[in-house]
């Protein structure tokens, strides 16, 4: 009713009309999806930068500091080895089992850690975007970003595991490029979904360290893929297969290991079809979802 009754008795306009007239808009109104996506363009410089930022102040208070970037997939890797290659004897049902399981192990924590850290985008930088007024979608965006700077320098530590384990130098190689841009693009949609969702629930945080470890159980890593179909129903396995972080994968496995080519879990072409459009889905859907809920982050 207030937007109806006339504000200025002069003119006689409401005040919405007189909104209208000297171009106010509501304070944090959220923009139309091609103008919000805009405004995320030309932040790119802060994100960039943000993310370097953020990585170069993760390990500030650590005596071996960006070293632990290296350091936490190999231990995590050299316990998993420990566990399903030594104890389980998983290594005697194929070929160089350790740069099999690295990759499953460098990879997957890309996903891993972003999603994880992304739940906490909004919550963990409220001070920043009650003080600043910018696309609140950066902050999911940076917090990939930051994953993908740390994955990108484990990248050269698994290729030299990749050597070490007698896996040939091939073209394939440079498959790496497009599988990565793949893998981050749908864990920008999946981070901006967590961070939308964490906004709401605070306690998701608490319970986002047993959804990853079932998904890492069910990507494939720690053992053959292979397995899936001996010991599950067949639309189960089928499901299983189609599992977005699992895709990724099997194509950083398809690129790096020449021993590997025999047991990918689908043919070439089909695990890049299933990686194109878990991108374009992920990214997308996330991007709108979450573009739904700017006029509520930082409020309350």
């Amino acid at each position: 009713m207030a937007n109806t009754a006339v504000a200025d008795p002069e003119s006689g306009l409401t005040r919405a009309q007189l909104a209208q007239r000297y171009g106010l808009r509501v304070a944090g109104e959220r923009p139309r999806l091609v103008e919000y996506a805009r405004r995320l363009w030309a932040y790119r410089h802060f994100m960039t930068a943000y993310s370097r930022a953020k990585v170069a102040s993760s390990f500030s208070n650590t005596q071996l500091g960006q070293l632990w970037q290296v350091l936490t997939p190999l231990t995590n890797a050299a316990v998993y080895y420990l566990i399903f290659g030594v104890i389980v004897e998983q290594n005697k049902n194929m070929s160089n089992f350790i740069a099999y399981l690295c990759t499953g192990v460098f990879v997957f924590m890309f996903t891993q850690t972003a999603v994880s850290n992304g739940t906490s985008a909004i919550t963990s930088n409220l001070g920043l975007i009650r003080a600043l007024q910018f696309p609140r979608a950066a902050l999911p965006v940076t917090v990939t970003l930051v994953q993908l700077q740390q994955l990108l320098m484990s990248m050269v530590v698994l290729a030299a595991i990749v050597l070490l384990t007698g896996e040939p130098i091939t073209l394939r190689w440079l498959l790496l490029v497009p599988m990565l841009l793949l893998q981050t693009i749908f864990n920008i949609g999946l981070t901006m979904v967590m961070a939308r969702l964490g906004s709401k629930i605070t306690d998701l945080k608490q319970v986002m360290p047993f959804i990853m470890r079932t998904w890492l159980y069910a990507s494939g890593v720690l053992y053959p893929v292979a397995l899936f179909r001996q010991h599950l129903p067949h639309w189960a396995a089928t499901l299983l297969e189609a599992n977005p972080p699992l895709v990724f994968i099997e194509l950083a496995r398809y690129a790096l290991l020449d021993s590997h080519q025999a047991q990918l879990v689908s043919p070439p072409t089909q695990l890049w079809l299933l990686g194109v459009a878990w991108a374009v889905v992920m990214g997308i859907g996330g991007f709108v979802y979450f573009w739904r809920g700017e006029e509520e982050y930082g409020r309350g």
